[in-house]
């Protein structure tokens, strides 16, 4: 039965608002792991819309790793029973307030996956159009399943007896319709409208004013979705890529992204942004040693000898080829001691579990290489 509040229908509501929306935000409480059947009934208005709906466990904090691992597993068991889809609903684990960790054993994680949950928050005025495209997919095909239906209900209405009764018997069996026409037709189930929702709605239609199937204006629809889509699929692309790009700005957004309290402000590549010494330098020494039993000539050695030290890393190679990229600041295929050290310490941040940054920051660069950049 659907949640009717203060007059209206809440599941209409929510299902009018989530064929509208980009994105559907699903809040549990680590600490406090339940679903009502409430928020289940709402997560069943959301059917068919799957693929826009993301998760958090907050307040992720407040619990140890170990439970929090078993809160996790009995959150996904209990979405699983309600979700109906094949591929897992994106899980964001975290603490999204602005108070300090509880508990802060596990802080780096919550870090990436708040980073992650904003990146694809971000990321939805870039595929804007491109979702708009499979909203229409899912239309067209819905708009299909319908012609189907109706056309079975007019063949199977008696001529003149009998129709009231015929008609009970038909929304009464309509699953067992749904069943055949997704076998003739070779439909997928999700492609077939809300069971109970459909057969309250026949209930107050005349099924003799039905209209029958109309062969051509299906063609018309299958041409579409086997043609004219792919080629708007391709437009939208070439259309998105010479767009400038559009990212959602304001609020925790930015404060993620600047100042002392950034994410990963002072680790891994952004180690020793505020130092007045290069923050390489501290194990150059060490990178020196080994530096000089690479044969170097001129003061640099060639990339097949950089190589020869690099592997021992056992980072993949489209890895070191970026460290490679970033550590070759002048651009001349060889390195000096201190683009050699450089690339070492790129793959020490690398091992500790942090990301590369795709340009080189400032403080990084060497200081005899400064000018070079400028």
């Amino acid at each position: 039965m659907y949640c009717v509040i203060a007059g209206y229908d809440f599941a209409a509501v929510l299902e009018w608002f989530a064929e509208r929306v980009d994105r559907i935000i699903l809040l549990f409480d680590a600490h406090k792991l339940d679903i009502s059947d409430e928020f289940s009934e709402v997560i069943k208005a959301l059917k068919n819309h799957e693929d826009k709906m993301r998760v958090v466990l907050n307040k992720a904090d407040q619990i140890e790793t170990q439970q929090l691992m078993r809160v996790y597993g009995a959150l996904m068991w209990s979405l699983g029973k309600i979700v109906n889809t094949p591929e897992v609903i994106r899980v964001y684990i975290g603490s999204f307030w602005s108070h300090p960790l509880l508990i802060p054993d596990n802080r780096k994680l919550f870090e990436a996956e708040e980073q992650d949950l904003f990146r694809d928050i971000q990321s939805l005025p870039r595929n804007a159009a491109l979702r708009k495209l499979n909203d229409l997919i899912k239309r067209a095909r819905l708009a299909k399943v319908h012609a189907y239906i109706i056309s079975s209900l007019k063949k199977e209405m008696p001529a003149v007896f009998g129709k009231d009764n015929k008609k009970k018997e038909l929304v009464a069996s309509l699953g067992e319709i749904y069943g055949r026409i997704e076998k003739e037709h070779q439909i997928s189930p999700g492609d077939f409208p809300n069971l109970k929702k459909m057969q309250d709605l026949l209930q107050s239609q005349d099924f003799t004013k039905f209209q029958p199937l109309k062969s051509k204006l299906l063609e018309t629809v299958d041409e579409m979705l086997a043609h004219d889509i792919a080629h708007l699929m391709v437009l939208v692309r070439q259309e998105e890529t010479q767009k400038p790009v559009q990212m959602v700005k304001g609020g925790a957004f930015e404060g993620t992204q600047n100042g002392p309290f950034g994410h990963g402000y002072g680790e891994g590549a952004g180690e020793g942004i505020d130092d007045a010494d290069w923050v390489v330098s501290r194990d150059k020494p060490m990178y020196d040693e080994i530096f000089y039993t690479l044969s170097p000539v001129n003061g640099k050695i060639t990339g097949a000898n950089a190589k020869k030290e690099m592997v021992k890393s056992k980072l993949p190679n489209t890895v070191l080829g970026k460290i490679w990229k970033l550590a070759d600041i002048d651009k001349d295929g060889l390195l000096d001691d201190e683009e050699f050290a450089l690339a070492n310490h790129l793959i020490k941040v690398k091992l500790e579990g942090h990301e590369l940054p795709n340009d080189l920051p400032c403080h990084l660069i060497p200081p005899s290489k400064r000018k070079l950049v400028e």
